[in-house]
């Protein structure tokens, strides 16, 4: 039976680090003299009496075992009540969010995603802005946490080829949750840190630096200005930004093994080559492309081609330029980069490369029995064997990414959106990318004039996006509510 009462508890305590965290802003925009300030106060006060009161009612059950659907329940719950408690500050401001825009704003930066319904980010309170990067922050130390404790043990999306000795049940998911979340936020925390003091020393204010390292970390791409990166018009900054994004793309914990001289273990894990490899060809493939056909100059071209290719990849989904005018190459290239995302363990979405990795090894084994009928080929990833149940995982959540796909495309183009800003809108919430195609949603231009029932398709397809698919359907079985 499902445990109810620890579930609550779990996520008293998540809304009582929310409300801590309202401060901050609320402190902004009490020092800045902006009206927001009192949005925040209700908002941390409804936040924090709603925490203290799931603590109070279930205390009498912190100390039960959690059975998987619990684990399945609390991880799709954690970030639906994040979402609709950090959705208050935006509600209840005098900035006439919409209900509905508040809740896609406040998903945006809960999945990392970065799609936005604000029409101009530049005349938004300090506070706003700060709320925003601290829901993408706390957003993307969270999918660390679940993809390095959780997503293992529930064995979601081939996931358990991570699983260690020590998280082999659900009886030990909050032990070890807490375990690692102490590892995971000294890293994530210094990392954030680096990338503050860079962006600061080459060219930034504090507070743009502030925003964009909290953005940049989580790989989730909201930024203080209208038009990104664009807007500093520094070099040296995109040049900074692409090397935090990709290490933000690394798997956290590899970090961790470098503190402890470990430093071959970054060369011998094959996700972490694969991925610096795509990214070099696909960077360069571009700059070729934009060089060549003189579109842009080659130190624009490396530049531009560079920053773009890995911001898509990774799903950070910061623009320095209008991409819609390269060509239809370029954009090919870079819609089915939205698909790829990082490594597993880190803060990036998308299908992730390990699942690609594993996929390509299981097809060279079928072609080779079909060479060698009674050979005896054994797939590999990271010089372990693939056993049959990752393999079968891989494969399921590769189907279930594509039919996602394809129904939220058919869902978003009945609510009258044409063909591209259906496929790219699909493509960018369910990879939690942030901008797509075309004049609508293109890199130019936002989610503010797309309709309510269009938003409330996104908002559900970003949490199905960042929560790895399988770990939200799995909910809507009637086997699942079963004893």
């Amino acid at each position: 039976m499902i445990n109810f009462k620890v579930i609550l508890n779990v996520l008293g305590v998540l809304l009582l680090a929310l409300s801590a965290l309202m401060l901050f802003p609320l402190m902004a925009d009490i020092i800045k003299n902006n009206s927001t300030w009192m949005s925040f106060l209700i908002s941390l006060g409804i936040t924090l009496s709603a925490g203290i009161t799931l603590i109070l009612s279930t205390r009498d059950e912190i100390n039960k075992k959690l059975i998987m659907q619990d684990a399945f329940l609390l991880t799709t719950l954690s970030w639906i009540f994040v979402c609709l408690f950090g959705s208050l500050p935006f509600y209840l401001s005098d900035l006439e969010f919409s209900l509905t825009d508040s809740i896609f704003e406040s998903m945006s930066g809960v999945t990392t995603t970065g799609s936005t319904i604000i029409q101009d980010v530049e005349n938004m309170s300090h506070g706003i802005l700060i709320w925003r990067a601290l829901l993408q922050w706390i957003g993307g130390v969270g999918i660390i946490v679940m993809a390095i404790s959780i997503l293992p043990v529930l064995q979601v999306g081939g996931m358990q080829v991570f699983r260690t000795e020590s998280s082999d049940t659900t009886e030990k998911i909050l032990p070890k949750t807490t375990q690692i979340a102490s590892a995971v936020i000294i890293i994530y925390f210094v990392l954030t840190l680096v990338c503050l003091i860079s962006y600061w020393i080459f060219g930034m204010n504090f507070f743009d630096a502030l925003v964009h390292s909290m953005t940049t970390i989580a790989t989730g791409g909201f930024s203080s200005k209208n038009e990104s990166f664009a807007s500093f018009n520094i070099n040296s900054l995109e040049y900074i930004s692409c090397l935090f994004m990709i290490l933000s793309s690394l798997p956290i914990l590899i970090y961790l093994e470098v503190w402890k001289g470990k430093t071959k273990k970054i060369f011998n894990d094959t996700q972490i080559i694969t991925f610096i490899y795509l990214i070099l060809f696909s960077s360069a493939i571009v700059i070729f492309y934009l060089w060549l056909n003189n579109i842009k100059d080659l130190e624009e071209s490396i530049r531009l081609g560079l920053f773009n290719v890995i911001s898509i990849i990774t799903g950070t989904g910061y623009t320095t330029d209008n991409f819609n005018l390269w060509g239809p190459f370029p954009i090919y290239l870079l819609f089915f980069g939205m698909f790829i995302g990082g490594c597993a363990g880190s803060t990036t979405c998308g299908i992730k490369i390990f699942r690609f990795q594993i996929l390509f090894e299981t097809l060279k084994n079928q072609l080779q029995k079909l060479l060698h009928p009674h050979g005896v080929f054994v797939p590999h990833y990271n010089h372990k064997k693939i056993e049959n149940e990752v393999i079968t995982s891989v494969m399921g959540f590769f189907f279930v990414f594509i039919l996602s796909f394809i129904v939220i495309t058919l869902l978003l183009s009945t609510t009258e959106l044409d063909f591209v800003t259906s496929l790219s809108a699909a493509a960018t919430s369910l990879a939690n990318v942030g901008p797509g195609l075309g004049n609508t949603i293109g890199p130019e231009n936002n989610f503010g004039d797309i309709s309510i029932a269009a938003k409330w398709i996104l908002i559900f397809s970003m949490l199905l996006g960042r929560l790895e698919l399988l770990t939200v359907l799995v909910i809507f079985l009637p086997a699942f509510w079963k004893n």
